[in-house]
Protein backbone atom coordinates (compact mmCIF):
# COMPACT_ATOMS: atom_id res chain seq x y z
CA UNK A 1 0.00 0.00 0.00
CA UNK A 2 2.77 2.61 0.79
CA UNK A 3 3.41 5.48 3.32
CA UNK A 4 2.38 8.94 4.22
CA UNK A 5 5.53 10.78 5.87
CA UNK A 6 5.08 14.10 6.25
CA UNK A 7 7.03 16.82 7.85
CA UNK A 8 7.82 21.07 7.83
CA UNK A 9 6.12 21.12 11.16
CA UNK A 10 7.39 23.57 14.02
CA UNK A 11 6.90 26.22 16.33
CA UNK A 12 5.98 30.24 15.57
CA UNK A 13 4.61 32.91 16.83
CA UNK A 14 1.05 33.72 16.13
CA UNK A 15 1.05 35.40 12.36
CA UNK A 16 3.40 33.50 10.94
CA UNK A 17 3.65 30.81 8.59
CA UNK A 18 4.82 27.56 8.17
CA UNK A 19 4.83 25.15 4.79
CA UNK A 20 4.34 21.53 5.65
CA UNK A 21 5.09 18.55 2.99
CA UNK A 22 3.61 14.96 2.74
CA UNK A 23 5.45 12.85 0.37
CA UNK A 24 3.54 9.29 -0.35
CA UNK A 25 4.75 6.55 -1.64
CA UNK A 26 3.51 3.19 -3.18
CA UNK A 27 -0.43 3.69 -3.96
CA UNK A 28 -0.86 5.97 -1.24
CA UNK A 29 -0.98 9.08 -3.49
CA UNK A 30 -4.83 9.12 -4.57
CA UNK A 31 -5.67 5.79 -3.72
CA UNK A 32 -9.00 7.70 -3.34
CA UNK A 33 -10.59 10.97 -5.12
CA UNK A 34 -8.58 13.29 -3.17
CA UNK A 35 -5.99 13.86 -1.44
CA UNK A 36 -6.58 15.53 2.38
CA UNK A 37 -4.70 17.07 5.37
CA UNK A 38 -6.50 16.66 8.43
CA UNK A 39 -4.81 17.92 12.16
CA UNK A 40 -5.29 16.18 15.82
CA UNK A 41 -5.03 17.56 19.36
CA UNK A 42 -5.34 15.48 22.31
CA UNK A 43 -8.74 14.46 23.38
CA UNK A 44 -9.97 15.26 19.85
CA UNK A 45 -11.09 13.45 16.97
CA UNK A 46 -8.53 13.94 13.94
CA UNK A 47 -10.08 16.82 11.72
CA UNK A 48 -9.84 17.26 8.15
CA UNK A 49 -8.75 20.41 6.92
CA UNK A 50 -8.40 20.82 3.36
CA UNK A 51 -8.74 18.52 0.70
CA UNK A 52 -7.50 18.87 -3.39
CA UNK A 53 -8.96 16.77 -6.20
CA UNK A 54 -6.72 14.65 -8.82
CA UNK A 55 -7.80 17.80 -10.99
CA UNK A 56 -6.71 20.13 -8.88
CA UNK A 57 -10.13 21.50 -7.09
CA UNK A 58 -9.83 22.79 -3.08
CA UNK A 59 -11.65 22.76 -0.67
CA UNK A 60 -11.20 24.07 2.73
CA UNK A 61 -13.10 24.05 6.12
CA UNK A 62 -13.87 27.63 7.15
CA UNK A 63 -11.61 28.13 10.30
CA UNK A 64 -8.33 27.82 7.67
CA UNK A 65 -9.71 28.96 4.29
CA UNK A 66 -7.72 32.09 2.90
CA UNK A 67 -5.15 31.06 5.70
CA UNK A 68 -4.15 28.13 4.32
CA UNK A 69 -3.09 26.54 0.93
CA UNK A 70 -2.99 23.31 -0.20
CA UNK A 71 -1.29 22.09 -3.63
CA UNK A 72 0.45 19.34 -5.01
CA UNK A 73 3.32 18.03 -7.08
CA UNK A 74 1.67 14.53 -8.56
CA UNK A 75 4.50 13.63 -10.61
CA UNK A 76 6.63 13.36 -7.47
CA UNK A 77 3.58 12.14 -5.32
CA UNK A 78 3.79 15.34 -2.78
CA UNK A 79 1.42 16.85 -0.97
CA UNK A 80 2.16 20.22 0.46
CA UNK A 81 -0.16 22.85 2.83
CA UNK A 82 0.93 26.69 2.90
CA UNK A 83 -0.41 27.70 6.19
CA UNK A 84 -0.09 31.68 6.96
CA UNK A 85 -1.75 34.02 9.64
CA UNK A 86 -1.22 31.20 12.03
CA UNK A 87 -3.45 31.58 15.04
CA UNK A 88 -2.97 29.29 18.29
CA UNK A 89 -5.49 27.27 17.59
CA UNK A 90 -3.98 25.90 14.58
CA UNK A 91 -1.52 23.95 17.23
CA UNK A 92 -2.15 20.26 16.37
CA UNK A 93 -0.07 17.39 14.75
CA UNK A 94 -0.90 17.39 10.97
CA UNK A 95 -1.42 14.49 8.91
CA UNK A 96 -2.20 13.90 4.89
CA UNK A 97 -4.27 10.91 4.23
CA UNK A 98 -5.97 9.95 0.47
CA UNK A 99 -9.56 10.64 1.42
CA UNK A 100 -13.46 10.53 -0.84
CA UNK A 101 -13.66 13.96 -1.45
CA UNK A 102 -17.24 14.15 -0.54
CA UNK A 103 -16.54 12.48 3.09
CA UNK A 104 -13.46 12.93 4.43
CA UNK A 105 -13.36 9.23 4.33
CA UNK A 106 -9.82 7.69 4.44
CA UNK A 107 -9.14 3.73 3.29
CA UNK A 108 -10.30 1.82 6.09
CA UNK A 109 -7.21 0.21 6.91
CA UNK A 110 -4.50 3.63 6.54
CA UNK A 111 -1.57 3.24 8.25
CA UNK A 112 -1.07 6.80 8.97
CA UNK A 113 1.89 8.92 9.09
CA UNK A 114 3.78 10.12 12.24
CA UNK A 115 2.10 13.38 11.35
CA UNK A 116 4.46 16.31 12.47
CA UNK A 117 3.90 19.30 15.07
CA UNK A 118 2.73 22.68 14.81
CA UNK A 119 2.70 24.86 17.66
CA UNK A 120 1.54 28.21 17.68
CA UNK A 121 2.61 31.05 20.28
CA UNK A 122 0.28 33.71 21.16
Amino acid sequence: QGSLVESGGGSVAAGGSLSLSCVASGTMFYIKSCMGWFRRVPGKEREGVAQISTNGLTFYVDSVKDRFTISQDKAKKILFLQMNDLKPEDSAVYYCAPVWCQTWSPPSDIAWGQGTQVTVSS
